[in-house]
């Protein structure tokens, strides 16, 4: 599952920087709450929770909040505190208002991205054709925001953001570090602030992002039979759903179904003839033609020329590339491929989004990706800013946007490949009220929406086949980061929390 921060980050390294503490499996030396321990480990104490109030102006309105960062312990099956986990939350005084959890990806990733680009009362600008990273971090209103009509909690899982294991690496990698335990005490953590704050009995939902929506469904059904905690509805942001559907690309036209619409989308685009229709349109020749051709293989030449003239036609590249690469459009070839002649990569997060390729003779794409190595500095910038200055959490540790520590520690357990498909049916079985709504962005090909829409197309429909549905939006990985998609997001999110 690593790969996907891998592939993407490609030589751009982030180290972590803290030395974890563990007092073992002996409770006499359990850890204190300020990280030290009988073992001669320390880490500095966490500050206690702070708090701040601030407002937001969204549709003319002003909407006050309480901001509060704060830490929540993680303990073994002895009790033994193992790690903290650092969490953000905004929440407004009202009868009956909604709890929202979210969290980000990578793995490796903290939930900024999320907070400051997406959903969270305020924003910095990252992500979109033009950002640099060492523009102003101020953070501005966002008109997107969610907290108008719920409360929200951003979590950092362990190694991300300030969250911090206090065992060392090798336990952590058991504890924190593996699909499966990832979510186990991730769930945990959830089912700990609702208790903390007295919010059971809210209505509940979950927003994860990317590899977090990978956690998102085993994370509600793991609440449903294991913790006794049901979510409500679920928000998929460019989910990573099913790991094996780009497996066996030698055969298999799957990856090649998943990757050409992103592909033909950012063509559209760039010729300013995006529209649902003409998307459609695409759709309906990746799930006909173009995968009966990849079927035939060799055993129908003609076919196999139509469909790589097709291909060029959609895709506006070189046919000589295309008639080369049998139209199956390799997602890192084809961003070198189709910005070669400026000297520049595209973005697998949002292929219209480019940055210098500093090595444009190389074989093979030796530069980070253009978005990833931008947002960097100024999402922690402004958290760190925001945390530490306005909130008064008073730490001057490291805080890990992206954790290339935790993505290389990562395991991955017997039933990582499986990926979150079976879990997101027996969630919707599970309880006739929950509605889940998968959002995408068309030009994303970490995470392409075709997947997410043969996916859902083969799930039962489970009485009501609108419980489950895909959204596609102009942008890509993060299509938030557009206002208009951003807006068109928040009117599809609302029809899911029933607000009218």
């Amino acid at each position: 599952m690593r790969k996907i921060l891998q592939s993407a980050l490609l030589t751009t390294l982030i180290v972590a920087t803290f030395s974890p503490a563990y007092a073992g499996d002996d409770a006499k030396a359990t850890p204190a709450l300020d990280g030290t321990s009988a073992d001669g480990f320390h880490l500095p104490p966490f500050p206690a929770d702070a708090h701040v109030n601030q407002s937001v102006e969204v549709d003319g309105h002003t909407l006050k909040y309480t901001v509060t960062v704060g830490t929540l312990p993680v303990r073994d099956e002895k009790g033994n505190i193992t790690g903290q986990v650092v969490f953000t939350a905004y929440t407004m005084p009202g009868k009956n208002r909604p709890i929202t959890f979210a969290l980000n990806g990578g793995p490796g990733a903290s939930s900024v991205y999320l907070n400051f680009g997406a959903i969270g009362p305020k924003r910095v600008n990252f992500g979109v054709d033009g950002a640099n990273p060492s523009d102003p971090a101020v953070l501005h209103d966002n008109p997107g925001t969610w907290i108008g009509f719920t409360d929200l909690v951003f979590i950092d899982p362990i190694g991300t953001g300030y969250s911090r294991a206090l065992v060392p690496d090798d336990k952590a990698t058991k504890l924190f570090y593996s699909t499966d335990s990832d979510i186990t005490y991730l769930s945990r953590v959830i089912y700990d602030w609702l208790v903390k704050n007295g919010r059971m009995e809210s209505r509940k939902y979950l927003v994860g992002e990317s590899y977090g929506g990978f956690r998102g469904p085993r994370i509600t059904e793991y609440l449903q039979t294991e913790l006794g905690v049901a979510m409500n509805g679920v928000v998929l942001l460019s989910p990573y759903l099913d790991a094996s559907a780009s497996d066996n690309e030698n055969v298999s036209p799957l990856p090649w179904m998943l990757t050409l619409p992103s592909i033909a989308a950012a063509h559209l685009e760039r010729e300013n003839q995006l529209t649902p229709e003409a998307m459609a349109s695409i759709i309906a020749y990746t799930r006909g033609d173009y995968v009966t051709t990849l079927l035939k293989g060799r055993t129908d030449p003609a076919a196999t020329e139509a469909m790589i003239q097709k291909v060029t036609e959609l895709t506006g590249l070189d046919p000589v590339f295309v008639k080369r690469s049998g139209g199956r459009l390799e997602t890192q070839a084809y961003l070198r491929e189709a910005y070669r002649a400026e000297g520049k990569l595209g973005s697998r997060y949002d292929s219209n989004v480019t940055a210098w390729d500093p090595f444009p003779y190389a074989p093979h794409q030796v530069g980070g990706d253009p978005i990833l190595n931008g947002i960097i500095a100024p999402t922690t910038t402004a958290m760190v800013n925001f945390v530490t200055q306005t909130v008064g959490w008073k730490y001057d540790g490291r805080y890990n946007a992206l954790s290339f520590d935790v993505n290389k520690a990562w395991h991955e357990d017997d039933d990582a490949n499986q990926g979150s498909v079976s879990q997101l049916r027996e969630a919707v079985a599970n309880d006739p009220n929950l509605h889940v709504l998968i959002a995408h962005g068309w030009d994303d090909l970490s995470c392409p929406f075709m997947a997410s829409v043969l996916i859902v197309d083969q799930m039962p429909a489970m009485g009501d086949p609108t419980r489950v549905q895909v959204k596609e939006y102009p942008g890509g990985h993060m299509f938030y980061t557009r206002p208009t998609s951003q807006s068109a997001l928040l009117q599809d999110v609302k029809t899911l929390y029933g607000v009218r």
